[in-house]
């Protein structure tokens, strides 16, 4: 997949990203079944990560790979990861987040993603 085709593919999953947080936030709220913020906590943090991973391996990783250098890309994503773990468990810990609702938001990326690759299939 070029380069050009794989920031497309990032923008669809991110606005289909979107789109599922706000349904289940419209569908689940009025019932009390989930906490808006922890919600929109989950989905902004692992859209954050998606924009942050893809971007990475564009930018980072691809021209390593060009001088040779993919240790030094990978070392750097993995720094990005440990930061994203260490951000997830300060939120988790620190701040009053309802689990389930963070959990749901958390998952709704990879409900994006595959929705997202079902449709490019069946194209």
């Amino acid at each position: 997949m070029r380069a050009e085709a794989l920031g497309l593919t990032v923008v669809r999953i991110e606005l289909l990203h979107v789109v599922l947080i706000a349904a289940l936030w419209l569908a689940l709220a009025p019932m009390k079944a989930v906490d808006p913020a922890s919600l929109l906590a989950g989905g902004l943090f692992m859209g954050i990560n998606f924009l942050l991973l893809s971007s990475g391996i564009r930018w980072v990783l691809t021209p390593f790979a060009g001088k040779g250098r993919v240790r030094s890309g990978v070392v750097l994503l993995i720094v990005k990861m440990a930061l994203f773990l260490g951000a997830i468990s300060l939120l988790l810990t620190r701040v009053s987040l309802d689990p389930l609702s963070f959990t749901l938001g958390f998952s709704s990326l990879l409900a994006a993603i595959l929705a997202e690759r079902l449709w490019a299939l069946s194209r």
